[in-house]
């Protein structure tokens, strides 16, 4: 379970570049749950996962995850407890290193790390069996440097890594907007396969109505910094894309916000 309590975030505070990024938001996500944050560039949702891997310390509130108060640990003492993958595809994985050497430092997320003791030969069939699964071809080519890759098959191995000690947290920031169409559907199976199978506690980023849709079980939309819309249960079940673009249509019209970002939410409806 996360607890997020009363966050608040300003950048530039006293500039005239201030921007209010988080709004004292709040809200508890049950562990194993699937949540989907939506929202118009600006509004707050790649903050608020930023707040919760650790990027920077909040102004005020705080962060409980499965009762440790995480809110003033630094990123990297956060990484035990978080798998997170990027939306470049060359974030969250050593380009020079191999498949193999990679997925040996996942192996030991939070721990004090060594290489040469990694790689032997019962560890290098776990990792032949695991890219296996992946089903890209991968796992007669783990000496290859992880650089020379498509971006489809990094951000399937960072998942891949991501998720390998099952972390207590999932975050996927726009973890498919870099990709073409038929490779993030790929990518968005194999997501959904592996939360699904290990029943991850996971909040997703995306600007997709179509995914926010199809995947997860609860949707919170975000604008200036605060939740507008929390979509569970079984209205989570039914909702279309088009009922969430009337939400989007409604905020527009009773915020004024940039016809632009509206007309942004439409080209990303499928």
């Amino acid at each position: 379970m996360i607890e997020i309590s009363n966050i608040t975030k300003v950048f530039n505070p006293g500039t005239p570049n201030e921007v209010l990024a988080l709004d004292n938001v709040s809200c508890t996500i049950e562990t194993g749950s699937f949540v989907i944050l939506l929202g118009t560039n600006g509004s707050g949702k790649s903050t608020l996962l930023n707040a919760v891997a650790g990027t920077f310390l909040p102004d005020s509130g705080s962060i409980k995850l499965n009762g440790t108060d995480i809110t003033n640990m630094q990123e990297h003492q956060r990484a035990k407890y978080i798998g997170r993958v990027f939306q470049n595809p060359c974030s969250g994985t050593a380009p020079d290193m191999s498949i193999a050497e990679n997925l040996a430092l996942a192996v030991r997320r939070g721990a004090k790390r060594g290489l040469g003791a990694a790689l032997n030969r019962g560890d290098m069939e776990e990792f032949r069996k695991r890219v296996k699964s992946l089903n890209m071809g991968l796992e007669e080519r783990l000496a290859n440097p992880i650089g020379k890759l498509s971006g489809g098959q990094r951000q399937a191995l960072t998942l891949l890594m991501s998720t390998w000690l099952r972390p207590d947290l999932l975050l996927l920031d726009e973890h498919t907007a870099a990709l073409d169409p038929k490779t993030a559907g790929k990518v968005i199976q194999l997501t959904e396969s592996i939360v699904n199978k290990d029943k991850l506690t996971t909040m997703m980023v995306t600007h997709s109505m179509q995914q926010a849709v199809n995947l997860g079980d609860r949707i919170l939309m975000l604008h200036n910094g605060k939740i507008v819309y929390d979509i569970k249960g079984a209205d989570k079940r039914v909702i279309k894309a088009s009922d969430l673009l009337a939400m989007f249509d409604d905020i527009r019209k009773r915020e004024q916000i940039d016809p632009s970002a509206s007309d942004m939410l439409q080209q990303n409806y499928i």
